[in-house]
């Protein structure tokens, strides 16, 4: 060891080692120090209102890019007094798949997760609930108007979100049992009794604590289990994209209604004027649109058809002398038709009854007063131009035998009288027909 340590290579060698490392050590621990950073980075979405296909695309976007960013986790403040059976499935089984832990936060003060919203708080690794928040009533909504063939499809809903929920429970140590009372009995606790009865993890004031409270906390991931790191995580948020907002605009049956409305007008106004462009083209692009939604919310086809026969009955209203028989017919269908849409959906997915009286009574108007005085207005007799001249009075200023000049409607005219009669100046004379520039007339009788 002496020999070695005595050898200038030796010595110059360690000495250059020892270089390296100094020189290497600061950059090792600025690149461990940025994995720590973007291990801890916590993804954030904000998930308000109804459970459709928007908040769907955008809770699997969420997760994808979470996981594509080796998150620590993704955190879905949640909102919800419910929504559709299929965005609910969609959404459920993104989270039992992720490959990044999924925090489920009920937040802020007062909000709620009920119906579909029960579904997702159980799907997620970790639940948890802001105070004055509550969960629950997942009772499936009637599809039907009555009846035992309803009943029996009622239950059969029943039975399988029961299944699918106490599946979803065993998944995460959930309470099953409790599970399956709100979705057969919709009942709904608070946040502390959610936490007594395990149904979520636990209870936080706002985001720093959920993530503090969490730190730590091991998880089972589709790939594996997990110990979470948010005690000092960075929060990124996530917002709706331009595709997202629009499919949550039209998930909104009062917007498809609107759209409808709209629609009807337009391309009514393109068919009464040829040519206008515009009120087609929004016509056409409102009525796409209002099938979207429609599509979207699975709505009621006799609504479809009440509406589509109330147009009917305006226009026929216009045709034919129905003294405002059809008129008022074309009201009731409109509005029954708007009621009709959703009828089968929750309340909150429901056409508003206020909104669906305004455009039944505004759509009669539109066709009672604009669309009828279009009407009346091409059928009244033209009283300019060349075409007004038939049947107009005039003056001879000239003999006519058999032509000469009339003064008609403020302008001379050359004229050939009728049959070939005499007509001296002054008489006054009727003009029976236009040819080209020439005006046919005859003597006005005395």
């Amino acid at each position: 060891m002496t020999r070695f340590s005595n050898n200038p290579w030796w010595r110059g060698a360690a000495v250059l080692a020892a270089l390296v490392v100094a020189c290497a050590a600061p950059l090792l621990a600025r690149d461990a120090a940025a994995a720590a950073g973007e291990a801890a980075t916590v993804f954030r979405i904000r998930v308000e209102g109804i459970i459709a296909p928007s908040s769907a695309r955008f809770i699997q976007r969420a997760i994808r890019e979470a996981e594509e960013s080796n998150a620590a986790a993704l955190l879905i403040e949640l909102d919800t007094p419910g929504g559709l059976l299929k965005s609910m499935d969609d959404i459920t089984k993104a989270m039992l798949n992720a490959r990044v832990p999924v925090i489920v936060y009920i937040s802020p003060k007062g909000a709620r997760a009920a119906s579909a919203g029960v579904f997702v708080t159980y799907a997620a690794h970790v639940a948890a609930m802001a105070p004055a928040t509550h969960l629950g009533a997942a009772h499936p909504v009637s599809v039907g108007q009555g009846g035992q063939q309803d009943q029996t499809m009622m239950e059969k809903v029943t039975n399988d979100a029961v299944a699918n929920i106490r599946a979803i429970a065993r998944r995460r140590s959930r309470n099953a049992d409790w599970a399956e009372k709100a979705v057969r009995e919709s009942v709904s606790i608070d946040e502390e009794e959610a936490v007594r009865l395990k149904v979520v993890d636990l209870v936080a004031v706002d985001v720093p604590d959920l993530l503090r409270k969490i730190d730590g906390r091991e998880v089972e991931t589709e790939t594996g289990p997990v110990r979470l790191a948010t005690g000092h995580a960075v929060l990124r948020n996530i917002a709706m994209d331009p595709g997202e907002r629009l499919l949550d605009l039209l998930s909104d049956p009062n917007v498809g209604l609107i759209l409808m409305t709209i629609a009807i007008y337009g391309i009514i106004f393109e068919l009464g004027n040829p040519g206008a462009i515009l009120p087609g083209v929004v016509g056409a692009i409102a009525l796409i649109l209002a099938l979207a939604s429609f599509a979207i919310l699975q709505v009621n086809v006799a609504g479809l058809a009440l509406i589509a026969l109330s147009v009917l009955f305006f226009i026929a209203d216009l045709k034919v002398p129905g003294h405002g028989v059809l008129t008022i017919g074309g009201i009731l269908a409109f509005f029954f038709g708007a009621l009709l849409l959703t009828e089968r959906q929750s309340p909150f997915l429901q056409v508003s009854l206020k909104l669906a009286a305004f455009t039944a009574l505004l759509t009669g108007a539109f066709f009672l007063f604009a669309v009828g005085a279009g009407v009346r207005a091409q059928r009244a007799k033209v009283r300019s131009g060349r075409e007004g001249l038939a049947g107009a009075s005039g003056v001879a200023r000239t003999d006519l035998n058999p032509e000469g000049i009339v003064y008609a409607q403020g302008e001379m005219w050359t004229a050939e009288a009728e049959d070939k009669a005499t007509i001296r100046q002054g008489d006054r004379v009727t003009v029976v027909g236009v040819e080209g520039l020439r005006l046919r007339v005859r003597p006005l009788a005395r």
